[in-house]
């Protein structure tokens, strides 16, 4: 089994990466992008029996900074 985690900053939270691109996006002509946010996706290959449960426990306790970050979970 697979599974996929993206995982974003939440709302409220700067992003500087995120203007960083968007600053370089606007230096390379493409005037027209008026914000960016930048996340990470993981995948996972996981074994056999592992539940969405035992996922949302990885993210929580590792994959993701829940004070600053969501994450949603794709089973693939």
């Amino acid at each position: 089994m697979k599974a996929r985690v993206h995982v974003m900053l939440k709302d409220g939270v700067l992003d500087p990466q995120g203007e960083a691109v968007r600053h370089a996006l606007g230096t390379l002509g493409f005037d027209g992008v008026n914000g960016v946010r930048q996340g990470k996706v993981i995948e996972l290959d996981l074994a056999d029996g592992t539940t969405e449960a035992d996922v949302n426990e990885m993210c929580e306790r590792l994959l993701a900074n829940t004070v600053i970050e969501r994450y949603t979970v794709e089973i693939v």
